[in-house]
């Protein structure tokens, strides 16, 4: 079997000319041997490529701010080697030959936990609209309710989602194992026997209806904020001042009471 199977049946071909190349190279000169042996001293000469690969995909799953963590899944390396390594990748990351792919695939973590914490933030915000959510929570369906899942059974699953933990790796093995042991659901064949990805695709449904919720309850408080708020141009006892104003103008006319006794003498 080839050493690099991902290039294809061309492998063995192309790792003869690469040794080829190897075996006519010239050795390199005193002075070139100097500068290797200068740059060697200059990097991270313990860092090893499983070291880098441990780092991307430590990238990848916490963040590139998130040193503590990316540290522990870098084994062998503390959190000041880890930070001081991060320092110089992201400065000099633009210098790798693979670095779009590298980009990529971090990037793509960093997506997926910013949508962890908007869906957290999505549920807490429901969540803290009720005193007692696992009696009182409603859902607001519109037009998605779908005919299999009952609004009790959906309310069980957004709460025990949210006190579980929605971020949390194995969640909706432990939300099944949640249901099944529930008296309420006792006697819901249905619900009892719902895989966990089948749960995961419900749940995923629920949080894009809470969302939707939550957008449009924010939208009505910024418009009536909107309303209550005073006009531009408008000053708290303008309409006070105002009058005052008029009746000074009346007296300096000559309309005044005082005036008006004068006149009748």
């Amino acid at each position: 079997m080839p050493k690099n199977p991902e290039l294809g049946p061309e492998a063995s071909k192309q790792q003869k000319e690469e040794q080829r190349k190897i075996d006519e190279s010239e050795p390199l000169t005193e002075e070139e041997q100097q500068e290797k042996e200068s740059l060697l001293t200059q990097g991270f000469t313990n860092w090893s490529k499983r070291d880098f690969n441990q780092f991307i995909k430590a990238n990848e799953k916490y963040g590139r701010d998130d040193i503590e963590n990316i540290a522990k899944e870098v084994e062998g390396k503390t959190s000041e080697e880890v930070m001081e390594y991060s320092a110089v990748f992201w400065e000099r990351c633009n210098e790798l030959t693979d670095i779009d792919r590298i980009m990529a695939q971090i990037e793509r973590g960093e997506a997926k936990i910013q949508r962890r914490a908007s869906i957290k933030r999505a549920l807490d915000a429901k969540m803290a609209r009720y005193r007692a959510p696992f009696h009182q929570l409603r859902i607001s369906y519109g037009t998605n309710k779908g005919k299999n899942y009952m609004e009790d059974e959906d309310r069980f699953l957004v709460c025990m989602l949210h006190k579980l933990g929605f971020d949390r790796e194995n969640v909706y093995e432990e939300l099944r194992a949640a249901i099944r042991a529930s008296p309420q659901f006792r006697f819901d064949w249905f619900l009892k026997s719902r895989t966990a990805m089948e749960l995961q695709r419900r749940c995923n449904t629920l949080i894009t209806l809470i969302e939707r919720e939550n957008q449009e309850l924010e939208e009505r408080e910024r418009a009536e904020r909107k309303k209550k708020a005073p006009k531009s141009g408008s000053v708290a006892g303008a309409p006070q001042s105002s009058t005052k104003s008029s009746q000074k103008r009346k007296n300096e006319s000559g309309g005044g009471p005082a005036d008006k006794k004068k006149k009748k003498k």
